[in-house]
């Protein structure tokens, strides 16, 4: 029964991003011939020059053979999330199709219909799914280039066909437009995948670093890491304490090391996918 809840409520996540995408692409992408790349945003090229009456077919059909490469090269689950991706972009590209199209101007359709893309996929491939096509050859080369964002490997693949729209659809300002798309898009889904691994890795140098090590664990609940280091002008040892702590515990934390020493140096920086006790763990499968 869990199992099968389970796989009902990650189904419907899948539907759910694939249908952001697809309103994003039918209603503001699309009518102002633009794309965010991929496979759908091929199929929409084709279209136009082929005269094939619908997206959301091409598409299906384009997706088939990469739908079996990504099966044997992947896994079974992700294979599965595949064909249940696949097969709702398709469905939802030609449903809103029916919609009136909304019409703005090309820039504004450019960024919103990235942004409605970029949290549907966003959604997709948190899901351990793919709306198939491009996201499988992404998928391929995040699992070869891991220390890349995802986001930014699908940007530079979808980058390709932005420049085959400019080429078919003979006009320049379609490209540019497409390439906003897919720079939103792209940025977007980094956003949403990477959304809860933001952290912060702190490093502070007080003389009460005892004190200060003390309070982190009993007061924040997060390990230390003792630094030994030199200044550089006065050659005195110094030690140098540091720590990784969630987004929201980082005003606290400056508190705590400013309570204990007003003077301590303390420096911040941005880091993601931490890995290990109290925070996430390690997947092969992960993003």
């Amino acid at each position: 029964m869990k199992k099968s809840v389970a796989f009902l409520w990650w189904s419907l996540k899948i539907i759910f991003g694939c249908s952001l995408f697809g309103v994003g692409f039918s209603l503001f992408l699309d009518p102002s011939g633009c794309n965010a790349g991929g496979i759908s945003g091929l199929a929409m090229i084709l279209v136009h020059w082929t005269g094939f009456s619908s997206v959301g077919v091409l598409t299906a059909l384009v997706n088939l053979p990469l739908l079996i490469i990504g099966g044997l090269r992947i896994n079974r689950k992700f294979m599965v999330g595949s064909v249940v991706g696949t097969a709702a972009v398709s469905m939802a590209i030609d449903l809103f199709a029916m919609l009136p199209p909304i019409q703005v101007d090309p820039l504004i359709a450019a960024l919103y219909g990235g942004i409605l893309g970029g949290v549907g996929l966003g959604i997709v491939f948190s899901a351990g799914g793919s709306t198939g096509g491009s996201d499988i050859v992404v998928r391929l080369l995040k699992s070869k280039y891991q220390h890349v964002p995802i986001g930014i490997i699908s940007m530079c693949f979808d980058m390709a066909v932005v420049v085959l729209t400019g080429i078919v659809f003979r006009d320049i300002t379609k490209t540019l437009y497409s390439g906003v798309a897919v720079f939103v898009c792209g940025r977007v889904v980094d956003a949403v995948v990477y959304r809860f691994d933001y952290s912060k890795v702190a490093l502070i140098i007080s003389p009460r670093y005892e004190q200060i090590i003390q309070a982190v664990s009993e007061q924040l609940d997060r390990g230390t890491t003792l630094l030994y280091g030199e200044g550089g002008y006065s050659r005195r040892e110094t030690k140098v304490v540091l720590t990784t702590v969630k987004r929201q515990q980082l005003a606290e934390l400056k508190a705590l090391v400013v309570g204990i020493d007003p003077d301590a140096f303390i420096i911040v920086q941005e880091a993601h996918q931490v890995l290990g006790e109290g925070f996430a763990r390690y997947s092969k499968d992960s993003l």
